[in-house]
């Protein structure tokens, strides 16, 4: 199975965890093991948006402050492949397509932000349409998506399943914005429910949750 893993920075760097890192890197190797293709993006998290608040404290406009958060990403997805070794790509790919050319070499990839205007999801999104990813798994902060946003609102409930078009009215934003943070951004939504590429949604503090998605196994919310 081709898969696109996107770890949300609000798993693994807000703040750093060294120990999670190691466990989604043994879940890498043991997927590989199994004959998957993996794809992995990386966020940038709470150190990405205060390096985007300095940015705009110093007078800085939001293309610059989205450059300085990809860095920040690609510093984490960096951290990632010299953890991997030698299954992994040698270096961060920039491009969509060089992402597709270092799978094709058989090696896990690894990747944060690629351009101003464009947040990781919805970088996982386009390289999830690229490489025809058999499945997209976004491992973030809460259990699956839920029918309103579970930090505002203390009755929200989690959705198993979600239609594309639901999810585009369940999310509170409607285009980006630097340092956005939401379940899935706009513009991955866009991408994704226009390739129809099946979506699995889960807590990503527990790496397991992304096996079970991969086995095809009941968790968190499915987006199709």
């Amino acid at each position: 199975m081709r898969v696109v893993l996107r770890i949300g920075g609000s798993v693994v760097a807000s703040p750093i965890n060294p120990d999670l890192i190691c466990k989604y890197a043994d879940l890498l190797k043991d997927l590989r093991r199994k004959k998957h293709e993996l794809i992995v993006i990386v966020g940038g998290g709470t150190l990405a948006r205060e390096f985007i608040g300095l940015a705009k404290n110093l007078g800085l406009g939001e293309e610059a402050q989205d450059d300085i958060a990809i860095s920040v990403s690609r510093i984490f997805a960096q951290l990632f492949l010299k953890k991997l070794g030698d299954i992994a790509c040698e270096k961060v790919p920039s491009t969509v397509g060089d992402a597709a050319k270092r799978l094709s070499n058989g090696r896990i990839v690894v990747m944060g932000g690629l351009k101003p205007g464009m947040t990781t999801d919805t970088v996982a999104a386009l390289v999830a349409e690229k490489v025809k990813a058999d499945l997209l798994v976004k491992g973030t902060d809460q259990e699956g998506v839920c029918d309103k946003d579970p930090r505002k609102y203390t009755d929200a409930v989690k959705l198993d399943r979600i239609s594309f078009e639901d999810l585009a009215r369940v999310c509170a934003e409607g285009k980006h914005r630097a340092g956005i943070h939401q379940i899935i951004d706009p513009e991955a939504v866009k991408i994704l429910k226009r390739h129809r590429v099946k979506v699995v949604v889960v807590n990503g503090f527990k790496p397991e949750n992304v096996l079970m998605a991969v086995e095809g196994k009941c968790v968190g919310t499915l987006i199709d």
